[in-house]
């Protein structure tokens, strides 16, 4: 065997000593036999390998698996490399399931360290092949790996590509003080390092902490994940350590089994802000296409119309998606993020002919807009107030008016847009939504139950997110005591209200205040079928007066009205096919056309449809990667770290007691021994840890999102308690109980 000192560039070399072999019982690393995975296991021959090719692995020699029981070669081999027992020893398991391009099984296996005496290396020996025994009642093959004990001065762990980050163009060193076993066993945390190829340091972290390892030693470390990748055809994920004299030894290597999704080169910048607050919760299908192919449609309009973004790119690239049922939006395209080059935005890059006719179109716009909003609005009202009850409706109607809905949701959308980007408001105007908050608090003053408030006054739909589920939650009733006059002043806030925007239907002063930019009003409006279908026809056409609101608020709420107006006949047409409300949103909006119009059955797979599962809010900046959301980084929140990605919300879970079935496995340390429950975990989050340590490994590799170094996680997520996390950003939040 020989080693190689990376410290001298002749490539000196180290001799193992007197050498030759012990039998087949004991294989010395230098022998080809010890390169052979399936007779040495994969560590010892990734090792072997490794020697053969120069790099710096100590002396040692493996027992195959099956060889155990000749104890005079053993005894020979272990005399040997112990100098007769002076020699400290380390016995580390070699299967060859493990430290493979599948699967590490990073931890899995038994390693017994600092073995002295030959009877302490046949218990290390035994330890370590009865840890073969898995889970499940199966043995794994496995041989034994004998190397002298190094005590390291430094020691850690390299990948030689980011895992993190599904950077290749990066490496990721962490180390502690002595040697790596605290670091992979999660104990430490280690110093995190992050190198370019060329062994440049990028970034260490924390940034204040001691320097463990030198501006030199890091180039070494560098250089050494370089040859290996070339030995291995890859990058590799290699435990090191210094000794005393600052030598570098490699300890293992193996492939990096998981790396985390990259976004392609200029993907999407997406978001849900614009639009979170008109569809705040995850969609089923038929709700996608009602109400976010409306809004993706009509903000592209709008767009066009602004000369914004080119029509090209309007036509292929919608404003508008969903991410695993919720809606996000381009954010760049919506101007919602800044330019990738900011000295670019100086230069406006449109054709000319673009330009002049986008400017042309936005100047008759602008004074054109607050009529056309007008119009748009009293068409809508008028229409809305025309709409039989939909249990009235024929099947043909039903869809005629659905389709008309998201026509109309269309107009709304895109008119709502062009408000916003070209009308000045008043600075104190009113909304949509602190109308709503003025009509519940004077429905609540009156006795009226929250499930009524819509049909009292459909206004107070402003403050709930369409659904075909059933009806939002409303803002929750002001305490009594200290903050029992926020109520009071709401009420008084609607009564003012109410009778201005009467005072202003009496005087003419409503509908024609929009051009100049007052607002909005009409003298009445209705949503067919605010009540249960069972409630009598004359309730449910109660009409209401509408509040004087700004052009762009008075649109918004047409919007929601036309949301709500679809919800009901969606529901009616559900009824007649003897589908539930969910069930029925499981079908696309092609499917329960021509299911209502042409009289077709109904898809075969419909009851095999599954919605999917609940999922964490998007974050507010991400792009794609292969269909996984990769949020944009802006610094780790409560000093949490992602190790390993992926968006979920789960039960806080403390690894004893009855398994939630949704469970986030919160911890103090990555504890190697809860490998375990990593398959049947949601998520998994822990106080301290390494990026590199074995759990953080076995996370990537079984797609398990994973926070390291959240703050006081074991307090502030108590057993029971809802948290949702991102595995990509280290961002931990308390969630509402469900």
């Amino acid at each position: 065997m020989t080693t190689l000192d990376e410290r001298q560039g002749d490539g000196r070399i180290a001799a193992r000593g007197r050498g030759g072999a012990y039998g087949p019982a004991a294989v010395p690393l230098d022998e080809p036999a010890a390169a052979l995975p399936h007779r040495a296991g994969s560590k010892a021959a990734n090792l072997a390998r490794a020697a053969r090719a120069g790099l710096p692995v100590l002396p040692g020699f493996v027992i195959p698996d099956g060889a155990e029981d000749d104890t005079i070669a053993l005894r020979r081999a272990w005399d040997e490399l112990s100098e007769g027992g002076a020699r400290p020893l380390v016995v580390r398991s070699s299967s060859p399931q493990e430290d493979t391009q599948e699967s590490s099984l990073a931890g899995q296996f038994a390693s017994v360290l600092d073995v002295r005496g030959w009877q302490d290396f046949l218990t290390a020996v035994r330890a370590v092949l009865d840890s073969a025994r898995r889970p499940g009642g199966e043995t794994a093959p496995m041989a034994v790996l004998v190397q002298p004990m190094l005590a390291a001065r430094v020691g850690g762990v390299m990948f030689g590509a980011d895992p993190v980050e599904g950077r290749a163009d990066r490496m990721l060193v962490s180390a502690v003080r002595g040697g790596p076993d605290s670091l992979v066993s999660g104990e430490q945390a280690g110093t995190n390092y992050w190198l370019s190829r060329s062994g440049r340091l990028l970034r260490t972290e924390p940034p204040t902490a001691d320097a463990v390892l030198t501006r030199g030693e890091l180039f070494r470390l560098a250089r050494l994940a370089r040859r290996a990748r070339r030995v291995f055809g890859g990058p590799q994920d290699i435990e090191f350590g210094f000794d005393g004299d600052g030598r570098l030894w490699l300890f293992q290597s193996r492939p990096i089994t998981a790396m985390a999704a990259r976004p392609a080169r200029g993907a999407r910048l997406l978001g849900p802000g614009p639009v979170a607050e008109t569809l705040p919760e995850q969609l089923l299908p038929l709700e996608e296409d009602l109400w976010v192919t409306p809004m993706a449609r009509g903000l592209a309009a709008a767009l066009d119309i602004g000369g914004s973004a080119p029509r090209r790119l309007l036509r292929r690239v919608p404003v508008v998606t969903t991410v695993g049922g919720r809606a996000a939006a381009d954010l760049r395209l919506l101007g919602a993020a800044p330019p990738r080059h900011r000295w670019l935005a100086l230069l406006n890059p449109a054709p000319g002919a673009r330009r002049l006719g986008a400017a042309w179109r936005v100047g008759r716009l602008s004074a054109a807009l607050p009529g056309l909003a007008t119009d748009l609005v009293a068409d809508v009202d008028r229409h809305l107030t025309g709409v039989p009850a939909p249990a009235e409706l024929t099947a043909a109607d039903l869809t005629a008016e659905l389709r008309w809905t998201r026509r109309a949701l269309v107009s709304l959308h895109a008119q709502e847009a062009l408000a916003g980007a070209l009308l000045r408001e008043p600075p104190r105007s009113r909304t949509a939504a602190g109308a709503a908050l003025s009509a519940l608090a004077q429905a609540r003053a009156r006795g009226v139950p929250d499930e009524r408030a819509a049909a009292e006054d459909p206004v107070v739909l402003a403050l709930t997110a369409p659904s075909l589920r059933g009806p939002g939650r409303l803002p929750e009733r002001v305490a009594s005591g200290a903050g029992g006059d926020g109520e009071r002043r709401e009420v008084a806030a609607g009564v003012a209200a109410t009778t201005e925007a009467g005072a202003a239907a009496a005087t003419g002063a409503g509908a024609g205040a929009g051009a100049g930019g007052d607002g909005l009003g009409h003298a009445s409006a209705s949503v067919p079928g605010i009540e249960s279908p069972t409630a009598p026809t004359a309730v449910r056409h109660t009409t209401h007066r509408s509040p004087a609101l700004p052009p762009r608020e008075a649109l918004r709420l047409r919007v929601r009205w036309v949301q709500e107006l679809q919800v009901r006949l969606v529901r009616e047409g559900g009824r007649r096919l003897g589908l539930g409300a969910e069930r029925v949103g499981m079908l696309r909006w092609r499917e329960l056309g021509a299911v209502l119009e042409d009289g077709v059955s109904l898809p075969g797979d419909l009851h095999s449809r599954v919605p999917q599962g609940a999922s964490a809010p998007l974050p507010d900046a991400f792009r794609l990667a292969d269909g996984k959301v990769v949020a944009e980084r802006h610094g780790d929140a409560d000093g949490g770290r992602g190790v390993s990605g992926g968006r979920v919300v789960g039960t806080v879970w403390d690894g004893s007691g009855p398994r939630p079935p949704d469970p986030v496995l919160v911890v103090r340390t990555l504890d190697p021994a809860l490998a375990p429950l990593l398959p049947r975990l949601t998520g998994l989050i822990a106080q301290t840890g390494s990026p590199l340590s074995h759990l953080a490994v076995l996370a990537r590799e079984f797609g398990l999102p994973a926070v390291v170094g959240a703050t006081d996680a074991v307090r502030r997520f108590p057993p029971g308690s809802r948290v949702a996390m991102d595995g990509g950003t280290g961002d931990v939040r308390a969630e509402e109980p469900r």
